[in-house]
């Protein structure tokens, strides 16, 4: 068996997204998506997507960055993944491995990982010295199967419906609706410092966000709420985020752009769609509920700290142990 570690390479990216949906079906993941993040990932980030081969095949990749987009210096991301098929081999002890050494000569101070509760990676976790600090909660909807609740028959005075498409032309008022509610997400560390270049280039233009599905509520001619879609083309959909402005937070908004990009996303052919929310976020949850969400996974957010990273011991792969 001969199973080396090496940068990504623009014809990897069937294998890498082949990889991501095996080990997490609840992200939509496409192979222009992941071509999409090697290729536009902004400078500071230092974004590099490690790729595992046995015998020469793909069997395992990992996201390794530093988080950018937050006023916490020192914070790092690592998710090796492995097919479920080709674990066994030592792929994902291999990818940890190189992307810790990998961060930490980039200046990161803390990992940040995810594991699945699914009685494994989480004690692989534990083992290789990565605290658990929160759960998140990955919902599906059976769009083919289940009623959505109907939308409104009339709207509130002021209140309009409207496509993320319908701001083509000058997106910058979205990108401030998504700033604000994005820095009051709950988590480890705060996205509050996300420029307008860069969400351009990770959000607006990320090829797996369908903007005519992705719904915004517009209140006396100011964007208030949205709901952003992520579609695989396969009949896949996914909450990429959704929320308020402070100032129009409880007024049901948040649940109406929710519900509308849903219906939208059955109109165009979606069968099933996924959502995930930290399980401190009642709201969200609550609303995921009422729209006919079902639990589907959970996820622990894991934390590492980098000093006196050598030494250690043989790093596992900890979102999915092989």
């Amino acid at each position: 068996m001969s199973l080396t570690v090496r940068a990504f390479r623009p014809s990897d990216a069937k294998a890498v997204a082949d990889v991501r949906r095996a080990v997490a079906s609840f992200l939509v993941c496409t192979p222009q998506s992941v071509a999409w993040e090697a290729a536009n990932a902004p400078a500071a980030q230092h974004f590099l997507i490690l790729v595992a081969e046995l015998n020469g095949r793909v069997v395992g990749a990992a996201k390794t960055g530093l988080v950018h987009d937050s006023t916490v210096p020192g914070q790092a991301v690592a998710n090796p993944m492995v097919h479920p098929a080709r674990r066994g081999h030592g792929a994902g002890r291999a990818l940890l491995t190189a992307a810790e050494e990998r961060l930490a000569a980039l200046g990161a101070t803390r990992i940040l990982a995810c594991a699945q509760e699914d009685g494994r990676s989480t004690a692989f976790a534990d083992r290789n010295g990565y605290r658990r600090s929160r759960t998140s909660r990955y919902l599906r909807l059976d769009l083919a199967r289940t009623p959505l609740p109907p939308l409104p028959d009339r709207l509130p005075p002021g209140v309009e419906l409207c496509s993320a498409a319908d701001f083509g032309a000058d997106p910058y008022l979205l990108y401030v609706l998504d700033a604000e509610a994005t820095s009051d997400e709950p988590g480890d560390v705060p996205s509050d410092a996300m420029s307008y270049e860069d969400w351009l280039a990770q959000t607006w233009e990320h090829p797996d966000i369908d903007l005519g599905l992705t719904t915004v509520v517009v209140v006396d001619g100011e964007p208030a709420a949205f709901s952003a879609v992520a579609a695989d083309g396969l009949g896949r959909c996914s909450s990429a985020m959704t929320g308020a402005k402070r100032a129009f937070r409880g007024r049901g908004l948040a649940k109406l752009a929710k519900l509308r990009a849903l219906h939208e996303a059955r109109a165009a052919g979606c069968t099933e769609a996924f959502t995930g929310n930290d399980t401190t976020n009642a709201p969200m949850l609550a609303i995921n509920n009422a729209l006919g969400y079902t639990p589907y996974a959970t996820e622990w957010r894991c934390l590492r700290e980098l000093h006196g990273l050598s030494g250690t011991g043989p790093a596992e792969d900890i979102r999915n142990a092989d």
